[in-house]
């Protein structure tokens, strides 16, 4: 039986200028990897996100050093690198609008996407 993920499982929060992840991350990175290793053709995509401090160039790279971390852990619990692809959109993808710490936590963030998406 395929495990179910709800869209809220989806999206990884990271601190301040950090590409670590959190125990919370971590926990649903392993619901995501048992997903993965029972459904054989899913890939998943995972999308690195920054919020707006900081040059667009350094941001880019956070974004990407983030989504790399994701893939890195997923790697850890058997998931082949063919199946990760990595992509940040650094600030320029924000889902929270405003200058102050609550919409910046939100926009701190990987987004894991899986195709053929996970059952709900």
């Amino acid at each position: 039986e395929k495990a179910g993920l709800v869209a809220a499982e989806r999206v990884l929060r990271f601190d301040f200028d950090s590409a670590e992840l959190s125990a919370d991350s971590r926990d649903r990175l392993q619901r995501h990897a048992a997903f993965l290793a029972a459904d054989k053709t899913a890939k998943a995509r995972l999308e690195g996100h920054t919020d707006e401090r900081g040059t667009q160039e350094y941001n880019m790279a956070l974004g990407e050093r983030r989504a790399r971390a994701v893939a890195i852990y997923l790697q850890s619990l058997g998931v082949s690198a063919d199946r990760l692809d990595v992509i940040s959109y650094g600030e320029t993808k924000p889902v929270a609008e405003g200058e102050d710490d609550a919409a910046w936590a939100q926009n701190r963030r990987v987004e894991v996407l899986i195709n053929p998406p996970a059952q709900l």
